[in-house]
């Protein structure tokens, strides 16, 4: 335990900080199997609006500091690729 009176509370900034992004990281994934479980009922429309929602989360993350530009694009990518290719 620190006896420190800015480490102190800067640790319970950090334990804010995790919950904060840890919630954010647990609906990107939420997000993500829900525009994948549409597609592979295979309901085109419902699963573009999943996947154009889940896109938005992603830009989202980028802006609160959650994802890198980089890792969100690749994600982003990725599950785009997997929506398109259970619907076709």
């Amino acid at each position: 335990m620190a006896n420190i009176q800015s480490q102190i509370k800067r640790n319970r900034q950090n334990e804010k900080r995790y919950e904060r992004n840890r919630a954010i990281r647990s609906e990107l994934k939420t997000r993500a199997r829900n525009a994948i479980e549409a597609a592979e009922t295979g309901d085109a429309a419902q699963a573009e609006e999943l996947l154009r929602v889940a896109q938005q989360r992603f830009d989202v993350a980028i802006s609160k500091g959650v994802l890198s530009k980089n890792t969100a694009g690749r994600r982003k990518s990725r599950l785009t690729r997997q929506v398109r290719s259970l619907l076709a």
